[in-house]
């Protein structure tokens, strides 16, 4: 007998009394529990969707920190923090915060280990949901330093590399596949949005529609329930009042809608420029012959100069858009404002710093809607029309016209307002601008640089993959001598549903099923006499490396477990590893994405 099998024999045939207690309370479990891949998936979304709002929260205390550190001001919100700095603080603090913002990346970079990648959408969407812990740490540093002093960019993007990374860690320190690795990191990607603006729906729906592509309940399912722990673990900590407050909202006639159709068209008309305008900026500071640290130092000081002039270009915007809600501005001041705030995004999204535009995208987005409707009110076009509620529709219209995600902006801006009566004009508006964007501009706020790191291959290679491609090639096996006290061992320290059985040469012969030694459980003198060989399934189904996913997905339908074995046919039926039905399933998803991913 060869080494194998001899590694494989156990030492005594005897199953001892606290194996076979063991073996029962497990099948006991199984029978009743069995819990499955998926399940075991959506606990880990859960500790995601908590690492993630841990990490939210000490962000956000970082900035705070590091913002009282650079204007010796604790007023509640950055732009009012600037409007108490005389004119030269506001010159010079974002340009400070640039510079140091640029050198943390300049010599972090330096810093790699064997995983390079940072960006949560090339992990899920081009690659294998690794992403760099260190290189993560660097991004993250800068974007704190880039928020603090003023920058015109949002938090939700370090939020989203914090929680990604760590949910990266999470499954490569489970050893976890690929694609269950990649929906963990979207499931931390769910979790950085809800906890960024409490709004679990929409965290979800951003990744499910924007970033994964697909609905499924088994991709969709993780991502809820990671946005649903991360939102409640914020709110335990910070709160649950929706993030922006509008005054009651009430359509008193059928026709008051119409208004909200022609902003609608009005946002998807203004959105491709603004995208243009962000690319426009990206490509000039790309051409400025500077080290990383003078060219975020140059954005910085585009934002100061306009701080100057009006501190509320500083931020993300969130202030003032609250401001724009309360109504605490004349139009003269938000359309100055406004493009001020469009220049200062552009400069500082430019430049290079690390950041969101999600939230700015929000105040132009509320300013437009504005000044559209105080402007139909002004001319008597609709004498009873409420700006801020134009305000909530535009911000939704002009989040949906840049990430040509509809569904993830209607639910964005209702959970961030948690006001129903404005669902209705919200929806039109958000559809109307999406199909008049689209038009227009092909792609969204992100699927250009996407596109520059080869999404479109990547996913025609996804679409191609074979068995052997997400096999795990060790797999657990026993001789057909083996006795039940090995099997019980095998059952016990790997947790699967069936042991497979090979012979000398590894040739699949079948597999033992843990529902079949139940009826030795209870006879201690008859287990010793039985081996594998006696008990196994000989007719049982495997799969061979080369057939297509979807080939094997109807091996599964046939078969009740989570795994099949794969087998070699060309080579006498030799087991050369396992596949799961999980790994399979979250496969097809992703390959039948029917687009490339919006942002």
């Amino acid at each position: 007998m060869s080494d194998a099998a001899e590694t494989n024999e156990p030492d005594q045939r005897q199953a001892p009394a606290a194996l076979l207690r063991m073996l029962k309370l497990w099948v006991w479990f199984v029978e009743r529990i069995e819990p499955s891949e998926l399940q075991v998936t959506l606990a880990w979304a859960g500790v995601v969707g908590f690492l993630g709002a841990v990490a939210s929260i000490a962000f956000r205390w970082l900035v705070n920190t590091v913002h009282l550190l650079f204007t010796g001001n604790a007023a509640n919100g950055i732009a009012e923090s600037f409007a108490h700095l005389t004119w030269w603080q506001r010159l010079l603090t974002p340009v400070f915060g640039g510079a140091i913002a640029g050198v943390v990346i300049f010599f972090g970079t330096r810093w790699r280990g064997e995983v390079t990648t940072t960006d949560y959408m090339e992990a899920v969407v081009l690659g294998d949901g690794k992403i760099s812990l260190r290189l993560s740490i660097i991004k993250c540093l800068s974007a704190m330093f880039t928020i603090a002093s003023g920058g015109s960019i949002g938090r939700e993007g370090p939020l989203v590399q914090l929680s990604c990374v760590l949910a990266s860690i999470t499954g490569r320190l489970r050893n976890w596949s690929t694609p269950r690795l990649r929906l963990l990191v979207g499931c931390g990607a769910a979790a950085g949005i809800a906890s960024a603006y409490n709004a679990p729906i929409a965290g979800a729906l951003f990744v499910a529609e924007i970033v994964l592509g697909s609905l499924a309940m088994e991709i969709f399912g993780p991502l809820v329930f990671a946005s649903v722990v991360a939102t409640l673990t914020v709110r335990g900590f910070l709160g649950g009042n929706p993030l922006y407050e509008i005054p009651p909202f009430q359509l008193n006639s059928t026709w008051e809608i119409v208004p909200h159709f022609f902003l609608g068209v009005l946002a998807g008309f203004v959105a491709p420029w603004f995208l243009w305008l962000l690319r426009w900026s990206e490509r000039l500071f790309a051409r400025v012959p500077a080290p990383v640290y003078v060219r975020l130092a140059l954005g910085g000081l585009a934002v100061g100069l306009l701080a100057v002039m009006r501190p509320e270009v500083c931020g993300n915007g969130y202030s003032a858009v609250n401001a724009i809600l309360r109504g605490d501005w004349v139009w003269q001041s938000l359309a100055v404002i406004l493009v001020f705030k469009m220049i200062a995004t552009a400069a500082t999204f430019g430049s290079g710093a690390v950041g969101g535009v999600f939230t700015p995208t929000l105040f132009v987005g509320s300013s437009l809607g504005y000044l559209f409707g105080y402007g139909l009110r002004h001319f008597g076009l609709a004498p009873m029309a409420s700006p801020s509620a134009f305000a909530i529709v535009g911000m939704g219209a002009f989040l949906a016209a840049t990430t040509h995600a509809p569904i993830m902006a209607i639910i964005m801006i209702f959970e961030l307002t948690l006001d129903y009566q404005i669902i209705l004009p919200l929806m039109l508006g958000c559809v109307v601008a999406y199909y008049i964007s689209v038009g227009l501009e092909k792609n969204s706020i992100y699927t250009e640089a996407l596109k520059r790191k080869g999404a479109g291959s990547f996913r025609r290679q996804f679409a191609d993959l074979r068995v052997r491609d997400l096999m795990k090639p060790e797999s657990v096996f026993v001789a057909p001598t083996a006795h039940f006290a090995e099997i019980g061992q095998k059952f016990i320290a790997n947790r699967f549903n069936y042991l497979y059985v090979v012979d000398d040469a590894r040739h699949f012969l079948g597999a033992v099923s843990l529902h079949d030694i139940k009826s030795y459980l209870n006879e201690p003198q008859l287990a010793e006499l039985v081996i594998a060989r006696d008990i196994m399934h000989e007719r049982f189904p495997a799969v061979d490396p080369n057939v297509s996913l979807s080939e094997a997905l109807e091996k599964f339908a046939r078969h009740d477990g989570e795994r099949l074995p794969v087998v070699a046919s060309a080579d006498g039926n030799q087991l050369i590893g396992s596949i799961s039905k999980t790994d399979l399933v979250l496969a097809l998803a992703g390959a039948a994405k029917p687009h490339a991913p919006a942002v």
